[in-house]
């Protein structure tokens, strides 16, 4: 039987609370199957040590099934260029990993209230693909301030990296059931070509991977244009490709339909690791206080599941991914354990004791 060894990092504020609700979730999913290893990391760790990821913890990483991530980042724990150290955790997984594929799940689950009028549970049901190592924060580090008087950050593209990842949103899409409006398959290609050589890049070697894929629909947005579609035609949406920035925009809004970044998922993939992560913050504000909502990271421990499962071709854990996304949603429409960010008053514990019940 295939066993799998998972990193936690716990990180910074409700990171200590929210990812073990997620292990013993996926423990009461999995059983034996998994093995979590604890490893450190995050703001307070570089406090401490100076090492906001430390060389054996990206040991432990590298040779990992997956990595399963709190949170990370302490409000005025900055480097000398302002910037937030505890970024720095993932982005250094994200770049020494290759993790060049971030993935939303933007799904309005039964028992949450959309902000939109008229949609009802499984109405919005898309994912974003954001290119994840190059576009405008690949840059980040390597601007340039010159004496506080002028300041410039580059965009980066390139063939391969824009290739791998249109490729990851088409093949995601032909997995997929179809936009919940048509049940057609579609990627949307979000850019701005109209007015930028690199977007127009972007957009051309996006519509060259679209021919080796017939069977799905390409479309194409602005990126300013798409905030108001996924507010008007959110239905219309099966997979929208981005540009790292671009996608990191969109997401947010996109997990604001649905109910929050309380309750958004977020997977970093590449061909040979993933971390998986809710996209909220750290909310040191409420940490140690058992306020938190475990759901985003939940959900997030869902997503790397089915990524163990099909990497794998592990049939069981793809089931234990529906499982779990199951469980949760069961919980949400019952209205018995409802998060504070969702209206109601459940405590972090109270919702993964609700969730592990559901699963058992």
């Amino acid at each position: 039987m295939q066993t799998y060894q998972i990193v936690t990092i716990d990180g910074d504020g409700i990171g200590a609370e929210v990812n073990p609700s997620a292990i013993a979730v996926l423990g009461e999913a999995c059983g034996e199957r998994l093995r979590f290893l604890a490893a450190d990391g995050g703001a307070a760790h570089y406090v401490k040590t100076g090492a906001v990821l430390p060389a054996d913890t990206f040991a432990a990483c590298r040779e990992s099934h997956a990595i399963l991530h709190g949170a990370a980042g302490l409000p005025g724990v900055t480097y000398p260029d302002g910037t937030e150290v505890g970024n720095d955790l993932h982005l250094q997984l994200r770049f020494k990993l290759d993790l060049y594929a971030n993935v939303r799940p933007i799904r309005l689950y039964a028992g949450v209230t959309s902000p939109l009028t008229g949609w009802g549970a499984g109405s919005i049901d898309y994912v974003i693909v954001r290119e994840n190592t190059e576009g405008l924060y690949a840059s980040r580090g390597a601007g340039v301030n010159l004496r506080g008087e002028v300041v410039t950050d580059t965009l980066v593209m390139t063939r391969k990296g824009v290739e791998r990842v249109a490729r990851f949103a088409f093949n995601l899409a032909r997995r997929r059931p179809g936009a919940r409006r048509d049940g057609q398959r579609r990627v949307t290609v979000c850019d701005k070509a109209n007015i930028l050589r690199s977007y127009a890049f972007f957009r051309a070697v996006c519509n060259e991977v679209a021919a080796d894929f017939p069977d799905v629909e390409i479309d194409h947005a602005y990126a300013d244009a798409i905030t108001v579609h996924l507010l008007k035609k959110p239905d219309f949406y099966d997979v929208i490709v981005a540009e790292n920035m671009f996608g990191d925009i969109i997401s947010d809004l996109g997990a604001g339909t649905v109910g929050g970044l309380g309750i958004a998922a977020s997977a970093e993939v590449g061909d040979t690791h993933g971390l998986f992560q809710g996209a909220h913050g750290s909310a040191p504000d409420i940490a140690g206080q058992n306020l938190a909502s475990p759901v985003a990271t939940i959900l997030s421990g869902a997503l790397m599941l089915r990524w163990l499962g099909e990497r794998h071709g592990d049939a069981t854990m793809e089931a234990a991914a529906r499982r779990v996304e199951t469980a949760v949603e069961s919980v949400l429409a019952r209205g018995e354990h409802v998060p504070r960010d969702l209206g109601g008053a459940a405590t972090c514990t109270e919702m993964t004791s609700a969730i592990c019940r559901a699963l058992a």
